[in-house]
């Protein structure tokens, strides 16, 4: 078990029993009386019969210790400190590796409430007097914290642990438990940095420099191996990657992280590396265009298997033999940060130049080739991740979000691939809307696709609120974007926009290939008796994509609720009172919203068809938020345009960039509704949709061989996070936080409150069977409608004849619907698709599968496309 304490006696106050200042409330305090049973009952482990909810207010992930690696568990290389709260004391505990699960597949997360039946203190070894409480056994289960809702400042609570002298102590460490390591990870990925170990980036004070004794980086090539100290070079930042960490368990560097950057000066460019302690003090602070002054740095060979970024300059030459180190001693590197008006022309240092396309031609561009783009942002998707491919130890995951982004050159968006690159605050607050730009964009093409842009390691993403003092403002096509952006209403551009739900690109080809040599294909080909394994080995928010070979035996179409629950059932909802008001709440919302009816027949007769078209089906977006049962938000409006260097402002407020002018009809109406598209009969007992509606269609055979299949698989088919939503800026907050990563820490503003689709009206339940007829699963498809859904573009919509085969294998009803315009198309009912089921009897397919773990029990199983065998070559 991995389990020390970092609790250095200058870190920590005594607080002795008559001067305690909460000795008042100590006798209310669950964690203040488990720390004194440590102490009296002198007990190693303590199993709690009678234990009081704990909050979770923030889980905090590092590397594990070699030493403490328990050989016969499963390998773990994070271990994982969680702060919790009882309302009166803060603790922060280790987790035993046991429970690293929980945290993976995001049950255990911030902003819950815990039940802690058994935990135990350990002393560490190496260090006298120090230890800390492990938590080993705990019961969950809630949806949101009432333990947090009583609190009115969390940062008042003082945080407590005990020493090996029995003294109740505050703990004021922000170091991990473990006394081998000296810094945090970001929860979820590696790339981002984490904790107040990280400088911020903050203007350069005016120095005074020695300039009589400089080299050029041209010089430097012919001094590789020398004895001698090389001259103090003064370079430009022109490119900047993202952070790279490469520690591992045994690896003896307390910051394992290293940083490439290009600089430049009048004689060319070279790679600059920033390592291990240097990186938090300055990655942050050095920034493209920052003007450094080095000395004490070294040289070695380049590093030749790494990407480089293109560097459009013909009159620059590169030199790639030779990389300048900065290292955190053996020398200790020196770097200065000249303020730009103290840059005088006479050094001669180039100004950075970009490769801005436009996406008229972003078709022409080579494949792999690197461009800059800049668009406005209309649609975000949710943040998922990807395990890195290879044997990495420890292993790590790649976050990353589609974005689409228009220039006013074509009708068709920029469709950016986007991982994160280092700049979390910039990531995770992309929303429709605001201006992006993204630097060293790669271009892909793949067979049977729109080209899109991929992130390369040296990306740098800018949004509305970061483009002040950039280089880039001055560029003529981004002054001609701002023109174009000037001539837009936000009334018209609001209706294309959307944010989250489940997006996946390039489509799947329109024929799927396999090697005759050793079984690839462009989609992984599994056994549909390994997909259970597959949904079980995923973490939060982790996506795959597989293929299997199978019937479909049986469909059921399930409609989305239609109407929003009027204010008074609403508001009669949220009365319900005190704690397990929450549970409550959630049943009695979803009795009124999960009407359930028999099953209609597939056969409908002509005037039913009739009447269903012509009634217009309005999904109205609804949620339940307390603030607004409490008081109205008063309308208001947001700032006039203005130019793109020059939209921020120095003061602290919210800022509003262009084209977020808030008028009366972009306003939120109040109208409250259901608070969630819940979970299905699943796994989870829990349901996923109101069956409002149904339509069905089964095999005759499979009843009979339901009973025989070994096991049947029935994921939560659609979520709320399944679902695209159209974006307001009202709901911004709330859109952002269902669209991004679970937060690590727990803030006010963080809600359980969710909105219901606008789009969407219904899924079609595809039940799936192996082609060996042993494994049997339920996966959704929600056929593309419209236009307006993002997952409509890069769609090679031929128009076919709207059978169920013929959807699954194009991916939307044809034709789609126009959102923009005043005249309806008349689409095909579910039952008039169901009726041409028939077809899919012994039909051999293979079909496509997005799998995605929402967090909990949710895992998300949609069906991309079916292939039949016409459409399948061996190569």
């Amino acid at each position: 078990m991995a389990c020390c304490a970092l609790m250095m006696p200058e870190e920590v106050q005594t607080i002795s029993a008559c001067s305690d200042p909460l000795t008042d409330n100590n006798q209310n305090s669950f964690l203040h009386s488990t720390l004194e049973q440590f102490f009296t009952a002198k007990t190693r482990t303590l199993k709690i019969d009678k234990t009081d909810a704990v909050a979770v207010i923030e889980l905090q992930r590092y590397l594990t210790e070699q030493q403490n690696v328990v050989k016969q568990q499963p390998l773990d290389n994070y271990s994982y400190d969680m702060i919790v709260t009882d309302g009166v004391w803060q603790a922060k505990c280790i987790l035993d590796c046991s429970l690293n699960h929980l945290i993976h597949k995001n049950i255990i997360r911030s902003g819950i409430d815990i039940n802690i039946t058994q935990c135990s203190f350990v002393y560490n070894e190496r260090r006298l007097g120090q230890g800390c409480v492990c938590i080993e056994k705990i019961e969950h289960g809630s949806k949101e914290s009432y333990v947090l809702r009583k609190i009115k400042d969390l940062d008042s609570l003082p945080m407590i642990s005990k020493d090996d002298f029995g003294n109740i102590v505050a703990l004021q460490s922000d170091s991990p438990l473990q006394v081998g390591r000296k810094h945090y990870l970001s929860l979820w990925n590696n790339e981002d940095p984490e904790g107040r170990l990280w400088v911020p980036d903050v203007p350069p004070s005016d120095v005074v420099l020695d300039v009589s004794k400089m080299t050029l980086l041209c010089d430097l090539e012919s001094l590789l191996g020398c004895m001698f100290r090389p001259l103090p070079l003064i370079v430009r930042v022109i490119h900047k990657s993202r952070l790279r960490y490469y520690g591992k368990p045994g690896l003896k560097i307390y910051y394992p992280y290293q940083a490439y950057f290009e600089v430049a000066d009048q004689s060319g460019t070279m790679s600059l590396v920033l390592w291990n302690e240097l990186c938090p003090e300055w990655y942050q602070r050095l920034n493209v265009g920052t003007v450094l002054y080095l000395q004490n740095y070294t040289l070695k060979q380049s590093y030749q298997n790494r990407s480089r970024p293109h560097i459009d300059n013909h009159r620059m030459k590169s030199f790639h033999s030779v990389e300048i180190c900065l290292n955190p001693r053996n020398p200790t590197a020196v770097l200065t940060v000249v303020p730009a008006k103290s840059v005088p022309p006479q050094w001669g240092l180039p100004e950075v130049s970009y490769q801005f396309a436009i996406r008229s031609e972003l078709d022409s561009l080579a494949s792999n080739s690197a461009c800059d783009v800049i668009g406005l942002v209309t649609f975000v998707s949710r943040v998922e991740r990807i395990k890195s491919k290879g044997n990495t130890d420890p292993e790590k995951y790649w976050t990353y979000r589609w974005v689409h982004a228009v220039d006013g050159t074509s009708n068709i968006p920029f469709i950016l691939e986007i991982f994160a690159s280092s700049q979390p605050e910039i990531f995770n607050g992309l929303y429709p809307m605001t201006y992006l730009v993204c630097t060293q964009m790669r271009k892909c093409q793949e067979q049977d696709s729109l080209p899109y842009l991929t992130s390369s390691c040296e990306t740098q993403i800018f949004t509305t609120g970061y483009h002040k003092g950039q280089p880039y403002v001055s560029d003529p096509r981004v002054k001609s974007f701002i023109q174009w952006t000037k001539t837009l209403k936000d009334s018209v551009m609001l209706k294309k926009t959307a944010v989250g739900g489940h997006y996946c690109f390039p489509h799947a080809p329109l024929i799927f290939t396999q090697s005759v040599a050793d079984g690839s294909a462009q989609v992984p080909l599994v056994a549909a008796n390994d997909l259970k394994s597959e949904m079980e080995g995923l973490h939060y928010r982790e996506h795959k994509r597989l293929a299997i070979q199978g019937q479909i035996m049986a469909v059921q179409y399930v409609t989305l609720p239609e109407e929003t629950l009027s204010d008074q059932m609403v508001q009669s909802v949220v009365a319900v009172s005190d704690p397990p008001s929450d549970q409550r709440t959630v049943e009695v919302t979803q009795m009124l919203i999960n009407r359930e009816t028999t099953p209609s027949s597939v056969q409908s007769s002509p005037s039913r068809r009739k009447r269903k078209q012509a009634k217009k089906r309005v999904m109205k977006r609804c949620y339940i938020t307390r603030a607004r049962m409490q008081e109205k938000r008063e309308a208001g409006h947001g700032l006039t345009e203005e130019e793109l260097g020059e939209e921020e402002s120095d003061s602290e407020t919210e800022e509003v960039g262009p084209l977020e002018k808030r008028t009366d009809q972009t306003r939120a109406s109040g109208q409250l509704g259901p608070p969630d598209i819940p979970q299905s009969e699943g796994a989870t007992g829990e349901r996923a949709v109101a069956d409002c509606d149904r339509t069905s269609w089964e095999s005759s055979s499979w009843p009979k061989q339901r009973q025989e299949v070994l096991e049947y698989l029935h994921p939560g088919g659609v979520y709320s996070e399944s679902l695209s939503q159209r974006f307001r800026f009202d709901d911004k907050t709330l859109l952002l936080q269902q669209s991004n990563l679970h937060a690590a820490r727990w803030t006010p503003e963080q809600t359980t409150d969710t909105l219901s689709p606008v789009t969407c009206k219904g899924y079609y339940k595809i039940t799936i069977l192996g082609i060996n007829q042993q494994m049997a699963i339920d996966a959704a498809f929600v056929p593309v409608m419209s236009s307006g859904d993002p997952r409509s573009l890069g769609l090679t919509q031929d128009p076919h004849d709207n059978t169920l085969l013929s959807c699954l294998s194009a991916g939307f009803i044809c034709p789609l619907a126009d959102p923009l315009s005043q005249s309806e198309v008349a689409l095909p009912e579910p039952e008039e698709i169901l009726a041409t089921a028939e077809e899919l009897k012994d039909t051999h397919l293979v079909c496509i599968l997005d799998l995605c773990h929402l967090g909990g029990e949710k895992v998300e199983v949609i069906i991309s496309k079916v292939y039949r065998m016409t459409d399948i070559a061996l190569v």
